[in-house]
């Protein structure tokens, strides 16, 4: 089960902010809970006075909270790994470990008495997740987790990102990263221009990130780095399907009806002949073949562009294809609408028999 996220930083924030935030995201269907230890200066009393009612209230929205920690906090605590059960009175489900500590300890800590999670940073590209692996963790308790970058221009590439995936998907864990939201403010840090996993998701449209974090195909999970993420970005991001790459288009205003209904209506299929130039459904060929298609928009075609063949296109017409280069068009195809330019980028990560969709921009 795929789930999606938000972050809280109380530190900087009031109780009363965190748990309005908490609500509003919930009733969006978000089930996870990001906040960190590593900035708070705060005492281990006084770390339990401020979190514990906003854990209380995560907890009966059935929401699950991870802390982020290292072996710097955990000792500066004075927690022991073989005794997590402040976090336990905490209400959270887990602590995720931004630094590690020799792969036995991290096995250990899984079978911890209290049922908590261990979270693995998944960002290092070491062998770590491999060596904790060696030591026969409860695979149960173990999940992975990517870092998230506040300083501009030092967030993941995505071949690392790919690379580092890859090493914890093999380990059948499950992982997670983040995306950034465009109205957020607030941080762990001071310096905090957006919260992304990737470096090139910061500014993008935030169901835009998490489209391209789907349509790769390593993450489970997506989460907000910052907040407070808007009320509309919590609306995109939870309606974007981590298996069903909808796109974004504006239609022509010579798309006809019939055209509307193929493009928005019918199940869309990635031929699995790939063409360079073209991404071709073909089943509304079939089912409307015999229907008119009168000649529409046919100037010079522009990737992104969605065609759809009119009645000089034979047994092609009706058919629905979306241009990967920019061609001539010799008459048989209707330009109906266009892929926003935020999303161009994605037409190169549909696989071929992979179900897609659209939405109006």
């Amino acid at each position: 089960m795929y789930k999606k996220g938000i972050s809280i930083y109380p530190e900087h924030s009031t109780p009363e902010k965190d748990m309005a935030y908490l609500s509003m995201a919930a009733g969006f269907g978000y089930q996870r809970v990001f906040t960190c230890l590593l900035s708070v200066q705060a005492s281990k009393l006084e770390i339990e006075k401020e979190f514990k009612v906003i854990l209380e209230h995560a907890n009966d929205l059935g929401m699950e909270v991870i802390f982020d920690v290292n072996p710097g906090v955990l000792q500066k605590l004075g927690i022991s790994y073989n005794d997590l059960s402040f976090f336990k009175e905490l209400g959270a489900s887990g602590i995720r470990l931004d630094g590690g500590f020799n792969g036995l300890t991290e096995a250990q800590i899984s079978y911890n008495r209290f049922g908590l999670k261990v979270e693995i940073n998944m960002s290092n590209g070491t062998k770590m997740i491999d060596n904790i692996m060696s030591f026969s963790p409860d695979r149960e308790h173990l999940i992975g987790c990517h870092n998230f970058y506040p300083q501009r221009y030092t967030g993941l590439s995505e071949k690392h990102y790919i690379e580092c995936s890859k090493k914890f998907k093999k380990c059948g864990l499950r992982t997670a990263a983040f995306v950034t939201s465009n109205t957020a403010t607030m941080g762990p840090w001071k310096i905090m221009e957006g919260l992304p996993t990737l470096e090139e998701h910061r500014g993008l449209p935030i169901d835009v990130q998490a489209k391209h974090l789907y349509a790769l195909g390593y993450i489970d999970d997506v989460l907000i780095g910052n907040a407070y993420a808007s009320e509309e970005e919590l609306k995109e991001l939870a309606a974007v399907s981590p298996s069903y790459l909808k796109y974004k288009i504006k239609l022509n205003e010579k798309c006809s009806d019939l055209e509307k209904k193929i493009i928005m209506e019918e199940p869309h299929i990635y031929r699995g002949d790939v063409s360079e130039y073209l991404i071709r459904s073909s089943q509304s060929r079939v089912k409307y073949r015999d229907y008119p298609f009168p000649l529409g928009c046919t100037e010079t075609i522009k990737r992104g562009d969605l065609l759809i063949g009119n009645d000089n296109f034979g047994q092609y017409k009706g058919e629905l294809q979306i241009a990967l280069k920019d061609m001539e068009n010799e008459g048989q195809k209707n330009i109906v609408g266009h892929v926003v330019e935020d999303e161009l980028f994605l037409l190169d990560y549909l696989a071929p028999w992979s179900k897609f969709g659209f939405e109006l921009a």
